[in-house]
């Protein structure tokens, strides 16, 4: 498949995260990213800024792995997925996505 832009991938994006426990475990992940990045930037202990990739995309394939069983976007268009991983974090927070099943969720 060929995308001329983010809008056109979103909806191709989210289809592969129909499995409310595989978003849950991309949320969890995207969480933890951003506490280990304030924790390194309040405290200039950049040592544990090699643990953003490991949580971020550990707990996104583990979700497709174990929940959804596809691969995740990020082998074939990876900067679609993760603007697309914070796109969806960002609608879970403003309540457009949650943990349905995909089809049941409003930004459809």
């Amino acid at each position: 498949m060929q995308f001329n832009s983010f809008k056109e991938f979103y909806p191709y994006y989210l289809a592969e995260h129909a499995d409310p426990r595989c978003r849950a475990t991309h949320y969890i992940g995207s969480t933890l990213v951003l506490i280990v990045l304030a924790f390194a930037l309040l405290t200039q202990q950049w040592v544990y800024l090699w643990l953003v990739p490991l949580l971020g995309y550990g707990f996104a394939w583990l979700g497709h792995f174990l929940f959804e069983h596809n691969k995740p976007a990020t082998f074939k268009y990876p900067a679609y997925s993760l603007l697309g991983d914070w796109v969806m974090y960002r609608d879970f927070w403003l309540r457009l996505l949650g943990f349905r099943r995909q089809g049941a969720d409003k930004a459809e």
